[in-house]
């Protein structure tokens, strides 16, 4: 099987390298982090409305481009690589990805065109795998739902427009299209180690919502969720790879350049295999998520599976590259000016996004039979 991209994707990656080197480049992050939004809005204007990039994966008919989840990865890696710090994972991954995947066709046509444009930040809510886990249930009340309960920890939660939450109904998991502006709705962002994301605190004090504001309907698609957490772990394991790939060119390139005893440490055997580990789990996680990445685009009965084994893989991959990098680079990789730091912190974040490597893996086994 060949997992190369075609010449359109690849030029799809080099534009996106080519601008995220000028407009993400590491004094633009910084400044995004010290900002109170956490994010660069001229940026995510250009993603959006110039480039294109929130309508990757949206179809023709709502405005997108209808694209794959392939050519979302291929996006997503490069986007990693540079820590760029804007609402897309959260527009695109999450929220958009929840309503493509549970909402009807008026659904879709009515709130996807807005996120394909740029003009709707989403987001979602609960990312629990089993209902017992969500913070938020709904009841039914005549014509309407009521939501109660709460999200601690919800990305770009404090500043999206449109919330798809995951609640509780009838011991099952649903998921609710909800204005930021709904009565009843409280939102207060929360101080976060990775300061390159920014995370919420929701609450939702019966919140009270139209029929249609649950995707799908009554004929909602139970098995729905699980596809909107599968294709959402893909996404963020293909993001980890462009971190992990980063670091280790960082800490390529500053064992040829950094001398010691005369010579580059880039000669000495301990910085040369601890390179070379870092490449075989670069390239190893790599060969996992693009195998996951086909199968969310072809919507493979094997999706569930291979995104715990893409998540749990990529994730290791990427923290093991990040600290390794700061070993190399020594004292100064603990300093403000290098950027190592900060994908050693978005590495340990994005370990406990959306299930950590032990969680994915008991999926695994329990998937294959081994827990038995």
């Amino acid at each position: 099987m060949n997992f190369d991209f075609t010449d359109e994707q690849e030029e799809l990656r080099a534009t996106a390298r080519t601008f995220l080197a000028d407009r993400s480049a590491s004094e633009d992050v910084r400044r995004a982090m010290e900002s109170g939004a956490g994010s660069d809005p001229e940026l995510w204007k250009q993603m959006g409305a110039e480039l294109g990039w929130t309508a990757v994966t949206i179809p023709e008919e709502c405005g997108g481009l209808g694209l794959s989840q392939v050519e979302l990865a291929a996006l997503l890696e490069v986007m990693g690589e540079f820590l760029v710090c804007a609402p897309f994972f959260s527009t695109v991954c999450l929220g958009a990805n929840a309503i493509l995947c549970a909402g009807s066709e008026a659904q879709q046509a009515a709130l996807l065109p807005a996120i394909a444009e740029g003009q709707c930040r989403a987001t979602l809510a609960g990312n629990a795998w089993e209902a017992g886990g969500l913070g938020t249930s709904a009841r039914r009340d005549g014509d309407s739902f009521v939501l109660s309960g709460g999200e601690p920890h919800v990305l770009d939660g404090h500043s999206a427009d449109l919330l798809v939450i995951a609640a509780r109904l009838d011991d099952q998991p649903a998921l609710f299209a909800v204005p930021a502006g709904s009565e009843g709705l409280r939102r207060e962002a929360r101080p976060t180690m990775d300061q390159t994301r920014r995370l919420a605190a929701l609450e939702f004090h019966d919140v009270r919502l139209p029929a249609e504001a649950r995707l799908g309907g009554d004929a909602a698609d139970p098995s729905a969720w699980e596809r909107v957490l599968a294709r959402a772990t893909v996404a963020l394991a293909v993001e980890q790879v462009g971190g992990a790939q980063r670091c280790l060119d960082m800490a390529v390139e500053y064992a040829k350049e950094r001398e010691q005893f005369g010579r580059p440490i880039g000669s000495f055997q301990a910085i040369k295999h601890t390179c070379a580990d870092m490449m075989i789990a670069v390239e190893a996680a790599r060969s996992g998520v693009y195998y996951a990445a086909c199968a969310a685009a072809e919507a493979s009965y094997e999706l569930p599976v291979l995104a715990s084994l893409a998540k749990a893989t990529a994730s290791e991959a990427y923290f093991r590259c990040a600290a390794d990098s700061l070993q190399i680079h020594g004292g100064v990789g603990f300093t403000w000016e290098y950027d190592v730091h900060l994908h050693l912190k978005r590495a340990r974040a994005g370990e406990h996004m959306l299930g950590d490597p032990a969680f994915h893996r008991e999926r695994v086994a329990r998937a294959i039979g081994l827990d038995a």
